[in-house]
């Protein structure tokens, strides 16, 4: 199956689901993730209708960037593990960074603004019980959206999540859920819910995602890179 038919195939399906769930299909954007695909591909996707891509790291998201500067109707989403000392090149390249999970990222993209442009960010949020994964835990994701909301250059969007792999991804969307409620009480314009890939996408749509991010079901599988 060729890229276009991959894509076509993603997008009846995304569709599908939003439609099972009583939802309008055009309420939902589809992010391609092109983690280790060639800048080529994307100029393929481009052709192929597609106006927002993701990348998980800084190194790839700048390359890319770079590489596709005349592709100005692109919108690029940084949704990998962000550090502090990467910010600049971060807000340098992405137009939406959905990993926000400590204040001292926050500070740093904030920091990172070289005029008076506004970046969109969510607060990530951690669906297991380790500390040690990205994300902010559930009961601090107030906390930080607050401090987001603080910063002038920074325009807080909504939330993100990654489901646990030993959770029922329905009920693991359907806790994001309750802590986007939350955030959207103190800004309702952050209405953002970034969750759902390859593997759960109906289950996010079901519990309200407004943003999928998709990788090789439409990429196809990532070069060896060896």
């Amino acid at each position: 199956m060729g890229l276009q038919s991959r894509l076509s195939a993603v997008d009846q399906k995304i569709a599908d689901a939003a439609r099972l769930a009583g939802r309008d299909p055009g309420e939902i954007t589809r992010i391609v993730v092109t983690k280790f695909h060639p800048a080529s591909l994307v100029r393929d996707l481009h052709s192929l209708g597609v106006r927002e891509a993701g990348e998980n790291r800084q190194q790839e998201l700048s390359a890319k960037t770079a590489a596709l500067a005349d592709l100005d109707d692109l919108r690029w989403h940084f949704i990998g593990q962000a550090q502090t000392n990467k910010a600049v090149a971060i807000r340098r390249s992405a137009d939406a960074v959905h990993s926000v999970d400590r204040d001292r990222l926050a500070d740093a993209l904030h920091r990172a603004a070289e005029d008076d442009s506004i970046l969109d960010v969510l607060v990530q949020i951690n669906l297991t019980d380790d500390p040690g994964r990205g994300g902010v835990a559930p009961e601090r994701a107030d906390a930080l959206a607050e401090h987001v909301l603080s910063l002038p250059s920074l325009r807080l969007r909504g939330v993100m999540a990654v489901a646990p792999l030993d959770e029922e991804p329905a009920s693991a969307f359907a806790r994001l859920r309750t802590v986007a409620d939350g955030i959207r009480s103190l800004e309702p314009a952050a209405d953002w819910i970034s969750a759902g890939m390859t593997g759960d996408f109906a289950e996010a749509i079901s519990a309200g995602a407004t943003h999928l991010r998709i990788g090789s079901a439409i990429t196809g599988p990532r070069p060896d890179r060896g």
